[in-house]
C-alpha cells in the first residue's frame, strides 16, 4: 500500500526524505516481524514442554529425580507378598514410600518399552514396536530428559538406551558406563537413570559354568534352593525349571544389593531429602509366559516410589501406601516432566499420574509384534479386573521356536514334555501350536489368567466392551503394527513412520483393520477373505491371507487364489501366501517363491522370508540353494542376525550343517 501510494515520486525529488521514509519503514517492519517470530519462539517453547531460562525455578523447590531400573522381573519382591523373595532394601523402600499394584509396561520386551519409556508416546505410534528395528525420530518428538535439560537439569543415563533410535544430539548430558549424578556441577538438579542387567533373561538361561563365573563377580547374595522355589501352576515340576526358577531368584537378590548401594550412596552424598526416587521393571521375567507373552507376567511390572518429606505434597497416598490405579509406561515421560516443574509437549499420549496433575487411567493399553525372529501380532486392553487380548496371528503358537529363548532349561523342559504329551491342565496352555483367537480373564479371581472367559455368556457384554475399547485404541493411536514390518518402512520412504501413519491415503488404518480383526471369527466364511484380495491395498489383501490360514476348512478354489497371490504385487503378501499353500501341502512352487524372497534386497523382507520358511519344517528343503547361500554370508547388524537365526532352525530341522559364523546370542 504505501509503494503504490509513493510510486510518482522520483529518487531526484526530495532524496534526502525518501530515504528517511523508506529506512523507517524498513525498520518498522523488522520490528513486527521480530517481535511476530520471538511470540512464535515462545509459543512454540511453551507447546514443546521447554522451560525459558528466566523461569527456571530454585533448585531448593525442584526435585532431583533417580530411576532406578531392572530388567526383565516380575513383582517377585517380599513387599509384593513373596515371601520366598529377599529384597530387604526393596520392601524397606515400599514401606517408606508408595508401591503401585498395576504398573503395565505396554510390551513384553525391553526396545517398545524403552522407547515408551523415553518419549511418552506408544511404540506403535511411532513405528518402533518391533524388536531393534531402528526407525527415525519425527523432529516434532522430543525424547523427555532433552526439555529437563533445557529446563536446568542435568540428565544422565547409566548406560542402557535401546530405544528403536538413535538418541539425538541433547538427550543426556551423559549416557554411558561412567554416567552419574555426581559429575554435575554443585547444586544442579539432576535426573539419573541407573539400570541393571543383573535379572536379565540372559542371566537365567547361562550355562551352569557361566552363571557361576557370573554370580562369583557379584556382591554375596543370598543363595535360593531348587527343592524349595515356589512353582506358578503353569509350569511342570522338573529340575530344569526349578534350578532356573531359584537362579531368578538369586538374581532378585542380587538386584536388591544393587537397589540398596543406590540408595546408600544418595544418603551418604547428602541429596536422600532432595531425591524422588523409582524402581520399577522394564518387562517381565525372562522365562517362558512372561517376557513376550502380554499376560501380566510379562506386561507388569514392580513400581516403587519414594518421597523425601520436601515433596510429599507431590506424592499420591502417604508412606506405606499401596496404589492400584493403573499407570502405563507411557505416563511415565509427562510424570516426570510434571514433578520438575515442565509442561508436557501436547503429543505426548501419556498422562501424569504423580504431582498437583496427577490423574487416573481407565485402561492400559498391550502390545505385541515382532521379537528376534519370531513374527506376531497380538493387542491387548486392561482395567483394573480384567484383561483382553486379541491374537491377530491365532494359526501360530504362543511359544514359537526361538534362538534366543531355546538354550534354557525350562524351555527344553517344556518342549520335551509337550512332545511326549505329558503336559496337562495350565501347564499344556502355553505350549499349544494355535491360539485362541481372543483371551477374557478375570484378573482379580484368575489373577494368572488360565480361565478364558471369551465362551461364558456372563460376560458377554464385558468381552463386547473391551473389543470396542482395543479399537478405539487402535483407530486413535494410529497403531501401525497392522502393517508388515518391511511394508511399513517402504510406505514411509523418506518419511517418518509416524507422518506416513498420519497419512489416511498412504495409511487407511481403518479398512485394514477391518480385515485384520475379520481373522479367525466364526461367522467370517471364504468369501470374507476372497473380496479383501481385490482391494488396492497391499495390507488388505495380506490380512485376507492371515484370514484364510486361521481358518480350519477351505474350498478347494482356495488354491487357485493363493497361487495368483504368489504373483502379487506386494511381498508381503506372496511371501503369506507362499506360508498358506504350504500349510495346504502345496509347497513347490511356493518354497521357489520363499528362497527368491529370501535373496531380496530388503532386510525386512528377507527375514520374513527367513521366518516364514523356518515355520513350513521340512518343505524348506525344497529352497536348499538359497538358505544355504543366505546363511552363508557374513553380515552385522540385528536384522542379520535375526535372519540367521530364522535359517539356522531351517539347517536343524533338515540337518545341514550351519556355519560357525552365526551368532547364538545377542
Amino acid at each position: 500500500m504505501d509503494r503504490q501510494r509513493h510510486a510518482g515520486i522520483g529518487l531526484s525529488f526530495w532524496p534526502r526524505i525518501f530515504l528517511i521514509i523508506i529506512v523507517s519503514l524498513v525498520a518498522i517492519g523488522q520490528t513486527t516481524i521480530g517481535a511476530e517470530l520471538a511470540e512464535q519462539d515462545r509459543h512454540t517453547s511453551l507447546q514443546s514442554g521447554v522451560v525459558n531460562a528466566g523461569e527456571v525455578k530454585p533448585t531448593a523447590t525442584r526435585p532431583n529425580i533417580l530411576w532406578l531400573t531392572l530388567e526383565d522381573v516380575n513383582c517377585h519382591f517380599g513387599c509384593y507378598g513373596d515371601s520366598y523373595a529377599t529384597t530387604p532394601n526393596i520392601d524397606r523402600l515400599a514401606k517408606e514410600g508408595i508401591r503401585y499394584t498395576n504398573a503395565i509396561a505396554g510390551a513384553s520386551v525391553c526396545t517398545p518399552c524403552r522407547s515408551t519409556l523415553i518419549t511418552g508416546m506408544y511404540s506403535v505410534t511411532l513405528g518402533s514396536q518391533h524388536l531393534r528395528s531402528p526407525i527415525r525420530l519425527p523432529k516434532e518428538v522430543r525424547c523427555f530428559p532433552e526439555l529437563l535439560r533445557r529446563a536446568g537439569y542435568y540428565c544422565t543415563n547409566n548406560v542402557k538406551q535401546d530405544y528403536n533410535f538413535e538418541c539425538p544430539p541433547g538427550v543426556w548430558d551423559e549416557s554411558s558406563p561412567r554416567a552419574h549424578w555426581r559429575n554435575r556441577p554443585d547444586g544442579q538438579p539432576f535426573f539419573a537413570v541407573f539400570n541393571t542387567m543383573v535379572t536379565h533373561q540372559s542371566r537365567v538361561r547361562m550355562s551352569d559354568d557361566e552363571f557361576a563365573k557370573d554370580i562369583a563377580t557379584l556382591e554375596p547374595v543370598t543363595r535360593h534352593d531348587p527343592a524349595t522355589v515356589p512353582l506358578p501352576p503353569y509350569y511342570p515340576d522338573t529340575p530344569g525349571i526349578r534350578k532356573e526358577m531359584a537362579r531368578y531368584y538369586d538374581m532378585i537378590s542380587a538386584a536388591d544389593r544393587w537397589v540398596g548401594k543406590h540408595l546408600q550412596d544418595l544418603a551418604d552424598a547428602g541429596l536422600k531429602e532432595d531425591t524422588i526416587v523409582f524402581v520399577f521393571g522394564d518387562n517381565g521375567a525372562g522365562i517362558p509366559r512372561h517376557k513376550r507373552a502380554l499376560y501380566d507376567t510379562g506386561v507388569r511390572v514392580p513400581l516403587l516410589i519414594w518421597f523425601p518429606k520436601k515433596f510429599a505434597h507431590l506424592a499420591p497416598a502417604q508412606p506405606g501406601s499401596v496404589v492400584s490405579e493403573i499407570v502405563s509406561f507411557v505416563d511415565f515421560a509427562p510424570t516426570i516432566l510434571r514433578l520438575a516443574g515442565v509442561e508436557p509437549p501436547e503429543l505426548m499420549q501419556g498422562q501424569a499420574f504423580l504431582g498437583t496433575h496427577g490423574g487416573s487411567r481407565l485402561h492400559a493399553y498391550l502390545f505385541r509384534d515382532r521379537v528376534d525372529e519370531v513374527f506376531e501380532l497380538s493387542r491387548g486392553v486392561r482395567d483394573q479386573q480384567f484383561k483382553y487380548i486379541r491374537n491377530f496371528m491365532p494359526h501360530r503358537p504362543y511359544m514359537e521356536i526361538s534362538e534366543y529363548c531355546e538354550p534354557a532349561q525350562m524351555v527344553r523342559d517344556l518342549r520335551r514334555l509337550a512332545a511326549e504329551g505329558q503336559l496337562s491342565g495350565p501347564a499344556a496352555l502355553y505350549l499349544r501350536e494355535t491360539k485362541p483367537i481372543e483371551e477374557l480373564y478375570d484378573l482379580k479371581n484368575d489373577p494368572y489368567e488360565l480361565h478364558n472367559l471369551t465362551a461364558d455368556p456372563k460376560y458377554a457384554q464385558i468381552l463386547q466392551r473391551m473389543r470396542q475399547e482395543l479399537r478405539t485404541y487402535v483407530l486413535s493411536l494410529r497403531d501401525t503394527g497392522f502393517l508388515p514390518e518391511s511394508d511399513m518402512f517402504r510406505r514411509a520412504g523418506d518419511q517418518t513412520i509416524w507422518e506416513m501413519a498420519q497419512d489416511d491415503e498412504k495409511y487407511p488404518l481403518a479398512r485394514i483393520y477391518a480385515a485384520a480383526d475379520a481373522v479367525g471369527r466364526p461367522e467370517k466364511s471364504y468369501q470374507d477373505f476372497e473380496a479383501f484380495f481385490a482391494d488396492a491395498d497391499p495390507a488388505v489383501r495380506y490380512w485376507g491371507v492371515i484370514g484364510l490360514m486361521s481358518m480350519t476348512e477351505l474350498p478347494q478354489r482356495a488354491v487357485s487364489r493363493l497361487y495368483e497371490l504368489l504373483d502379487d504385487s506386494s511381498p508381503e503378501v506372496r511371501i503369506a501366501s507362499a506360508e498358506a499353500l504350504c500349510r495346504l501341502q502345496k509347497p513347490e512352487k511356493a518354497v521357489q517363491v520363499l528362497g527368491k524372497e529370501l535373496r531380496s534386497s530388503d532386510p525386512y523382507v528377507r527375514l520374513l522370508a527367513a521366518s516364514t520358511l523356518a515355520v513350513i519344517n521340512g518343505h524348506a528343503a525344497g529352497a536348499r540353494d538359497p538358505i544355504l547361500e543366505i546363511i552363508g554370508e557374513k553380515g552385522t547388524g540385528d536384522m542379520w542376525m535375526f535372519t540367521q537365526w530364522a535359517l539356522a532352525r531351517c539347517c536343524r530341522q533338515l540337518n545341514w550343517p550351519i556355519p560357525a559364523h552365526v551368532p547364538t546370542q545377542y
